[in-house]
């Protein structure tokens, strides 16, 4: 990455971990971040509801943020098995992944639904990493483009600013599969997001925004997408769930 943009690297726990696991992981995490006197990167991890408050306390005192996965666009009210942004932020979050592809997916979310929780993520003064990307079937189709421009403009709340959001591109179609776009496919798409961003939230927002890369990303492939212009850190969902393979990614930003 060749530009003055810090990496996140961001691991999604998803529905992964037990309470032991899950402090097992922050406290292994913390313990690597103690011993890195000079990071170059940012480091957010967002483990399911049931683990934050025990994370949060592995986590004390380290470098390493805390997230969450979803939210609720509401304050508080009767929505039975719903969190708001409200509870995460007062359980110490300060990122909270919104509009993930299987939350698109298996849940119907819409752009409209994604925006209204980026939103509400935004208003409790934590940063929204805001997920978009195409199908397989879309990218077979040639719609790349016409998705990740229609998700930008349905998603990201205006006005949002670099400060409170992220931008994650998923290609759904590398999620959990293995397969990676190539570096050149990768770049393609990023450069597209930052363009859409500065015409959406002017020259200078845009410029700070952060654009992740979600699909996919691992050890072994992790230095050549960091190294790309556009890409400024990683979305990890399973590579995550390991404090050597994470690490191992993170320490691709060097």
């Amino acid at each position: 990455m060749s530009t003055p943009r810090r990496p996140l690297i961001a691991g999604n726990w998803k529905m992964n971990g037990l309470r032991a696991d899950g402090e097992s992981l922050a406290s292994d995490l913390t313990d690597l971040m103690k011993n890195e006197t000079d990071a170059v990167f940012d480091m957010v991890v967002c483990p399911p509801f049931t683990l934050i408050a025990a994370v949060a306390d592995a986590l004390a005192g380290s470098a390493i943020a805390l997230g969450a996965q979803d939210c609720h666009p509401a304050e508080k009210g009767a929505h039975t098995g719903d969190v708001s942004a409200a509870m995460l932020a007062d359980l110490g979050c300060d990122f909270v992944i919104a509009g993930h592809s299987e939350r698109r997916t298996n849940h119907f979310e819409s752009d409209a639904a994604v925006q209204a929780k980026a939103a509400a993520v935004q208003a409790q003064g934590m940063a929204a990493i805001i997920c978009i990307g195409e199908t397989e079937e879309q990218r077979d189709g040639a719609m790349t483009f016409d998705v990740v421009k229609s998700q930008l403009a349905g998603s990201v709340p205006k006005p949002s600013t670099a400060a409170n959001t992220v931008i994650a591109y998923e290609p759904v179609w590398a999620i959990g599969t293995g397969r990676t776009p190539s570096t050149d496919e990768v770049q393609e798409v990023h450069a597209l997001i930052r363009t859409e961003l500065t015409a959406a939230l002017g020259a200078e927002e845009s410029a700070g925004i952060r654009v992740l890369y979600g699909g996919s990303m691992k050890p072994e492939n992790a230095r050549d997408l960091l190294a790309l212009e556009d890409v400024d850190g990683g979305l990890i969902g399973g590579a995550s769930l390991t404090a050597e393979n994470f690490w191992a990614i993170a320490q691709s930003c060097v």
